[in-house]
């Protein structure tokens, strides 16, 4: 049996977009189990030790993944008009994001050491939002970020259902406008 090598047929290389793009796939497939390096490279045609000039590690994969998709959760929050606007600017695109790929979110809970990137400076900002609001930010910032954990992967069981899936992202921004409402500012 030939084993594949570093580079597929015809001399392309593997690419970083391609390994987060099989990631992401291996992940919505089988989830957090089912994305190793080996079968990442299996996936991609070519040997486990080829990743590791795109990604340092496992960890460094999922933070990888991480900043591609919760990347873009801060552009525009300094414009947002205050605090409480801009918390559910925060806190509702990275729901969305949650959405998108919940095993991914699922991943990193189980890969301490991916929590880092994109996703370290939506805590750090979010953090900095709720501190202008409250001497409790910390908690407050735990409530809101599990509520938003808690409702995107509870679409999990709902993929598939447009009609749940639109009552349950209806139902979080519900829930999170009481929750802000707390603040007086919603």
């Amino acid at each position: 049996m030939t084993r594949p090598r570093g580079r597929p047929a015809r001399g392309q290389g593997v690419t970083r977009d391609a390994i987060l793009d099989a990631a992401l796939g291996l992940l919505d497939e089988d989830g957090d189990a089912g994305l190793t390096m080996r079968a990442l490279a299996a996936r991609l045609g070519v040997t486990p030790m080829s990743l590791y000039h795109h990604v340092t590690d496992r960890a460094g994969l999922l933070r990888a993944l991480s900043d591609r998709l919760y990347g873009g959760v801060l552009q525009g929050i300094d414009e947002a008009g205050g605090p409480v606007e801009g918390i559910r600017m925060v806190l509702t695109r990275y729901y969305d994001a949650v959405i998108t790929h919940p095993q991914l979110t699922l991943a990193i809970f189980a890969e301490p050491a991916a929590f880092a990137g994109a996703s370290r400076e939506i805590t750090d900002r979010l953090t900095a939002l709720l501190a202008a609001l409250t001497p409790a930010y910390l908690l407050w910032r735990d409530i809101l970020v599990d509520h938003a954990h808690g409702s995107g992967l509870a679409l999990i069981a709902a993929r598939g259902d447009a009609a749940r899936v639109d009552a349950l992202r209806a139902a979080y921004r519900q829930a999170l406008d009481c929750l802000l409402g707390q603040f007086g500012e919603s």
